[in-house]
C-alpha cells in the first residue's frame, strides 16, 4: 500500500493535485491547515481513501483534532501537531506514541520535512505542500508488515 500524506496546502490545490498524480497512491492522508482545497481534492479523486484532521488555521471546532487508524495491524496517529507542541519539540508527541503503542505518528505544522524512527515509532512530518518555493509530501508504504517512509520535493 502506497499512502499519500500531505499537509499544510494554504489553498494550494494545484501542488496537491500534481503529487498525487505523480505518484499515483493507493491512499490520500491531509493533516491540517487547508481543509477546504483537501475537500476539492477528495473530489477530483473519490476513488482513493481519504483521511483528514484540521489544523490550527482550519477553524474546524466540530471535527476530532487527530484520529488513530489501523492500516493492517499497524496503529497509525494522524494529526496536524499544534496540540501537541510539535514546534518546540516532539517531547509530547514521543509520549503519546508510547502511551497509544503507535507504530506510526504522521503530523505536520512546522513546515519542515521530517522523518525519524523514535523507538518503534515512525514519525513523519510530510511539509508544506503549499509552500510556494519547496513544496514536500510524505509517502509511506506498507507492504508485508513493513513500514517505510520518506519525504519528496514536488518538481
Amino acid at each position: 500500500m502506497k499512502v499519500l500524506v500531505l499537509s499544510d496546502s494554504h489553498g494550494n490545490l494545484t501542488n496537491m493535485v500534481r503529487a498525487v498524480e505523480a505518484e499515483s497512491p493507493h491512499m490520500i492522508v491531509h493533516l491540517g491547515d487547508g481543509w477546504r482545497e483537501a475537500r476539492q481534492l477528495h473530489g477530483q479523486f473519490p476513488m482513493l481513501p481519504f483521511y483528514q484532521v484540521p489544523g490550527n488555521c482550519d477553524f474546524r471546532p466540530g471535527e476530532p483534532a487527530e484520529q488513530l487508524l489501523f492500516w493492517e495491524e499497524k496503529r497509525v496517529l494522524i494529526c496536524h501537531g499544534h496540540t501537541y507542541g510539535v514546534k518546540q519539540s516532539l517531547l509530547r508527541a514521543g509520549y503519546a506514541a508510547e502511551e497509544e503503542n503507535l507504530d506510526l505518528f504522521l503530523f505536520g505544522h512546522t513546515h519542515q520535512p521530517l522523518v525519524d524512527m523514535r523507538g518503534k515509532t515512525l514519525f513523519l512530518n510530510p511539509g508544506s505542500i503549499g509552500d510556494h518555493f519547496r513544496p514536500f509530501y510524505g509517502i509511506i508504504t506498507l507492504q508485508n508488515s513493513h513500514l517505510d517512509g520518506h519525504t519528496v520535493p514536488l518538481v
